[in-house]
């Protein structure tokens, strides 16, 4: 394979010669030697950048030809005669990690309560504490004492914790 200098690199070399001879076209003899190192170095630098410039260029050709986009193809259907055809199988969903299992609260600890100023919503303390292992996280400003027909309830108010971020579980 034979090696072609670049026409970008060609030309700023030429243009850096051009430049450094009519720096040169004076008088001195003593700075030949000089001037005949400097030219020297810097055809030197643009035969190394070349050379870089073209390796790099053949790697990025290589790596263009071999990514190719493979296509997965679905999962081939089961026909069996005289049955439809099975739907594919799914795994179990996996847990919640537990900085968001945190905020989801159990369901049956939801409760509504009739007091004389309406219907309240919260979520009893006992069943809580039974049921969801991060009592002691919840906001104690949600914390709510009410008095209903059968005696005095503690909990906390569903509405508060909601804005606080909290959930209801749907399990």
């Amino acid at each position: 394979m034979r090696f072609q200098l670049p026409t970008r690199i060609a030309g700023t070399f030429t243009a850096a010669v051009m430049a450094i001879t009519a720096a040169t076209a004076t008088p001195a003899v003593a700075d030949d030697h000089r001037t005949a190192r400097t030219v020297a170095t810097i055809f030197g630098l643009a035969v190394v950048g070349a050379l870089i410039h073209e390796n790099n260029k053949d790697k990025h050709e290589r790596r263009q030809t071999h990514q190719q986009q493979v296509r997965s193809k679905p999962a081939p259907r089961v026909h069996r005669h005289g049955t439809k055809t099975q739907p594919r199988q799914r795994a179990a969903p996996r847990p919640l990690p537990q900085r968001v299992n945190r905020k989801n609260l159990p369901q049956q600890c939801l409760r509504s309560f009739n007091t004389r100023n309406g219907k309240v919503r919260m979520f009893g303390r006992r069943c809580l504490e039974q049921n969801y292992k991060f009592v002691n996280r919840l906001p104690q400003n949600c914390a709510q004492r009410v008095r209903t027909h059968d005696g005095r309830r503690s909990g906390f108010g569903a509405r508060c914790l909601r804005q606080n971020g909290y959930t209801l579980a749907r399990r």
